[in-house]
């Protein structure tokens, strides 16, 4: 069965059962009221009678006053206490002899006469001749049986024409619950077939749990359509990049293979050449290792960190291995809540790439800012047009790629960057001009309260 139809068929059952269930109360609590009111009428005529009855003398006497305050569709009964009748009055051959016994727990009996219910009380008297009887009082309820029978029709035309509304609004709610469901099914089935990221059309802009679902499809379904063409981007130009290398170490074994036992120098041109395309092909696949570390479901551990003996022990193994002069400008201590590994890691990939496109020296400094530290990295080498600034953290991106062939560049550290940033919730800005240099900014906040995962 669908979910329609179970919504609706529930909804339903349940505003008809509870609909009934009301109505039963109401008929028996309007049933309950009549009854007590009837006995108090019924209860006060009987004490009228009573205080008549103890100033008479004689059973004659009594006798007439019994025909007088008899009720209409009713009788009265004297009872001694042998249980013998000594009068009965009544305005309808037998009721007098409804057999009305009062329980001890309630004031009134309810019995039937000829189909119709009678109502009996019963109270102790004094009879003229002194004697202590029972005098039991009987009305039928023709009235009330009347009036109790108006009402179960009027209950029974309520609950038909109640059930009108109540069976359309739950097929109403019925289809405003499962429509978004069912566009939901055919976006997927239709992004299933096809083989793209359909979204679905028309989303409103409500707040409740279907239009949040239905915003929240959208945002997956666009989410994976970018992470599809990233990762699509990303094998194209992986296998692009690591295409290049192979092929050239594939021509110079080829060489080696023709000529390397004749000539010398083609020996030495090709091995120079083999080892400078090995190792730029290392390099790239561990960079392509670190970005799918990072990529991945890393964590981030945050502590107390100063960024001062993070960014020397960065510049100490650049200053040593290529011998680069690298100034580092820092008053005090800069302590921050952060990752030291991924900082430190960070540090490396910037200083790094300055190291490769600059010949100067590289100028480091930190500021302690009102909640943030600013790690700035300025280098003095060509820049970078202002075109490809937008483009510069894109992964495989590099500016002027014959260049980048010199320098060993894959167009992965910065995409590594922006990632390992964007991880510590810090903020990382590029300036360059060309000719003149770039300067790298990353903004470190002095507090983090959650951890994160990227």
């Amino acid at each position: 069965m669908k979910l329609k139809k179970k919504i609706h068929l529930f909804s339903t059952l349940l505003m008809f059962i509870l609909l009934v269930l009301a109505n039963i109360l109401i008929y028996f609590f309007f049933e309950r009221m009549s009854h007590n009111t009837e006995y108090d009428q019924l209860h006060g005529r009987a004490k009228e009678l009573t205080a008549v009855l103890s100033q008479l003398e004689t059973e004659l006497d009594a006798g007439i006053v019994l025909r007088a305050f008899i009720p209409a569709n009713g009788a009265i009964s004297i009872v001694d206490s042998n249980n013998k009748t000594l009068i009965n009055v009544q305005s309808l051959v037998g009721l007098g002899q409804v057999e009305g016994h009062v329980k001890p727990s309630n004031s009134f009996t309810i019995d039937r006469f000829e189909g119709t219910e009678a109502l009996t009380i019963s109270m102790p008297i004094i009879w003229p001749t002194g004697e202590v009887v029972t005098m039991k009082m009987t009305q039928l309820l023709t009235n009330v049986e009347e009036n109790m029978k108006a009402l179960k029709y009027v209950l029974i035309g309520v609950t038909i024409f109640a059930m009108i509304p109540i069976t359309l609004s739950s097929m109403t709610l019925g289809r405003i619950v499962t429509q978004p469901i069912e566009n939901l099914i055919k976006a997927m089935n239709r992004s299933r077939q096809s083989g793209t990221y359909e979204k679905l059309a028309g989303v409103v802009n409500g707040n409740d749990e279907l239009a949040q679902m239905e915003r929240t499809f959208n945002e997956m379904m666009e989410q994976l359509e970018q992470n599809f063409m990233k990762q699509e981007q990303f094998v194209s130009n992986a296998s692009h990049e690591l295409k290049t290398p192979l092929t050239v170490i594939e021509s110079y074994s080829r060489l080696l293979a023709r000529r390397g036992f004749e000539n010398r120098e083609v020996v030495e041109e090709s091995l120079n050449a083999i080892i400078s395309e090995t190792g730029r092909m290392k390099e790239m696949i561990e960079q392509l290792l670190d970005l799918a570390k990072s990529s991945g479901s890393q964590r981030f551990e945050f502590a107390q960190v100063d960024l001062k003996p993070l960014l020397e022990v960065a510049v100490k193994p650049l200053r040593q291995a290529y011998g680069r002069e690298i100034i580092i400008e820092a008053d005090g201590p800069a302590i921050v809540e952060t990752d030291g590994e991924f900082v430190k890691q960070l540090l490396f990939i910037l200083l790094d790439n300055a190291r490769k496109y600059s010949d100067r020296e590289i100028f480091t400094s930190i500021e302690v800012l009102q909640e943030e530290v600013a790690i700035t990295v300025k280098d003095y080498g060509k820049g970078i047009p202002q075109s490809d600034l937008p483009h510069i953290f894109d992964r495989f991106y590099r500016v002027e790629s014959d260049r980048s062939r010199k320098t060993g560049g894959t167009g992965l550290g910065l995409s590594i960057a922006k990632e390992i940033a964007d991880g510590l919730g810090a903020t990382l800005t590029i300036e360059s001009v060309v000719d003149m240099g770039t300067v790298i900014r990353v903004l470190i906040p002095k507090n983090r309260k959650v951890l994160r995962r990227f």
